[in-house]
């Protein structure tokens, strides 16, 4: 069954889009995320999980219950094999990471885009969630255009070379970036750099480049007031939150909270 792509949707009408990150691979999950009717899909941050693929099938049918798009970020070791495979349980959207080169963006492209001539992918027919009835492979092209294509920005080799990644990147159909501090910061031996305001020049840059180019930048975000920097320079596609720390503050704080009434008896 082929599920309609409703990220793509809000995405390609210019409306801005938000979502969450999970970790767990719980499929309740997805669901609950879902069930809130808050979020335009759910990233699953594969490259920081355990998994195999019979799990990514049991996480897309539980969106699905909840009405969620989902996307993936693969580790780029396994980027060919779990995107292809997450394509085949009905998620909706790749995150590839690492990108440092632009052949690193046309590896990317060729991995979920269809294997025809006027496309350049890799990707054929394979009989999983979204081909399972039929061999309706006009249905199934349709569905491989509407997987959104996002590539992070996260390597300090990728920023010395921004401007040649984002060139083929556009040409490709790269539809957002994802500026990611950690990486940037370690990739440099400045590990720390990421907590600092020097930090910042690199992320604006990254996002002006992106909107220059005509790719839209996706920014992650921990707390709700964080946002209005970034929308001011015109970010307007979001993810907040990962289920793990979201779990853990809520424990410090439960924790201490009654650690405090415990303590008096």
């Amino acid at each position: 069954m082929v599920l309609p792509n409703t990220f793509r949707e809000r995405f390609a009408a210019g409306h801005p889009t938000l979502g969450t990150h999970f970790m767990f691979t719980d499929p309740d999950i997805p669901e609950l995320i879902g069930d809130t009717g808050l979020f335009d899909y759910g990233e699953f941050s594969a490259e920081y999980a355990a998994f195999d693929l019979p799990l990514l099938y049991h996480l897309a049918r539980a969106a699905q219950a909840g009405g969620l798009p989902l996307m993936i970020k693969p580790d780029q070791a396994s980027q060919g094999f779990i995107a292809q495979g997450a394509l085949g349980a009905g998620f909706k959207a790749v995150l590839f990471t690492d990108i440092r080169t632009p052949l690193d963006v046309e590896i990317a492209h060729r991995i979920i885009r269809p294997d025809q001539p006027s496309v350049g992918g890799d990707m054929g027919v394979k009989l999983r969630r979204p081909a399972l009835s039929s061999y309706d492979t006009e249905a199934y092209l349709e569905d491989l255009k509407s997987i959104v294509f996002c590539i992070m920005i996260e390597k300090s080799i990728a920023v010395d070379h921004l401007d040649a990644i984002l060139a083929r990147a556009r040409e490709l159909g790269v539809d957002m970036t994802q500026w990611g501090p950690a990486d940037f910061s370690f990739s440099r031996a400045e590990p720390s750099l990421q907590h600092s305001e020097a930090i910042k020049p690199f992320e604006a840059l990254v996002i002006q480049k992106s909107l220059e180019y005509g790719i839209q930048p996706r920014i992650e975000l921990g707390s709700v007031e964080q946002a209005k920097r970034y929308i001011d320079l015109g970010v307007r596609h979001f993810c907040i939150g990962w289920d793990r720390f979201i779990l853990r503050q809520q424990l410090m704080f439960l924790g201490a909270g009654m650690r405090k009434l415990t303590d008096l008896l």
